[in-house]
């Protein structure tokens, strides 16, 4: 019976704050190991500073007025193509989730199009609609849906047929089905899709900046560090250090906010494990 329950307590997951504890561990030794890279010689400090004069320049940047500017603006173009993600892809998800007529009809435009790389529509956006704030939005949105759009119509397929049965059977129409049974059973995984899209969200809004850039945007900041003479390796590891940080933090919240709002959804999962 001992071991039973030893090997039962060595395949549960780890838990949020352990979880935690092993990415800041890791985050720390590598920090310590590009320290002492750079302070060994190995590599010129110029091409790779050490992690404490980063650090520092990161610290430094968020008293400059400027950066904070770029900051904002990236962050308004974040929120604002996640958000416009959000709103276009979970409706579309349900409708095609919803009507296998529909999915069948459109599924190889759906197809077509999702692979397409959203930096290599740069060009034809910006002579659409212009460059600024509308080019990051537009790709952004385009990025983001994808990921929400699939983990809509992927929870629409786990939802109890009983269930639904059971509510038309007391007369309830689709509409009401699908609002009372099929989308509170989907919310779990329509909330993992938007996680996932908060990260490509912001992985395109600063590769947008840095491809087109133009304007402001921490992209924009990281752009124009990197083709001074000589190039300011500090201040664009110190632009990406703000980046990463921002998608950790990020993450973190959705995260919790899942855990949160789906106690149910994740003590199912656990129990099926």
């Amino acid at each position: 019976m001992s071991v039973s329950t030893t090997g039962l307590a060595a395949r549960r997951p780890a838990g949020p704050a352990t979880r935690w504890s092993r990415r800041v561990a890791g985050a720390v030794g590598f920090a310590v190991l590009v320290e002492l890279v750079s302070r060994s010689g190995l590599v010129d400090a110029e091409v790779l500073p050490p992690a404490t004069r980063i650090v520092g320049r990161g610290a430094a940047l968020l008293a400059d007025p400027a950066f904070r500017e770029h900051a904002l603006t990236s962050l308004l173009a974040w929120a604002l193509g996640l958000g416009i993600a959000v709103l276009v892809a979970v409706p579309l998800g349900l409708l095609l989730g919803s009507v296998p007529v529909i999915d069948a009809a459109t599924r190889s435009v759906v197809e077509f199009l999702r692979p397409i790389p959203s930096v290599a529509l740069i060009p034809l956006v910006a002579l659409v609609i212009g460059t600024g704030l509308q080019l990051r939005v537009t790709l952004v949105v385009y990025a983001a849906m994808w990921p929400i759009l699939y983990n809509t119509m992927y929870g629409l397929r786990g939802v109890d047929p009983v269930a639904k049965e059971t509510l038309r059977s007391y007369g309830f129409g689709p509409p009401s089905v699908l609002l009372r049974v099929s989308l509170p059973s989907a919310a779990p995984f329509i909330t993992t899709g938007v996680r996932l899209a908060a990260s490509v969200a912001l992985i395109l809004t600063v590769s947008t900046e840095i491809v087109a850039g133009r304007g402001e945007g921490i992209g924009v900041f990281i752009f124009f560090a990197g083709i001074a003479v000589p190039a300011r390796m500090t201040d664009i590891l110190a632009g990406v250090f703000w980046v990463g940080m921002f998608g950790v933090l990020v993450n973190a919240l959705l995260v919790a906010a899942e855990r949160r709002a789906f106690r149910w959804h994740h003590a199912r999962l656990a129990e099926g494990a």
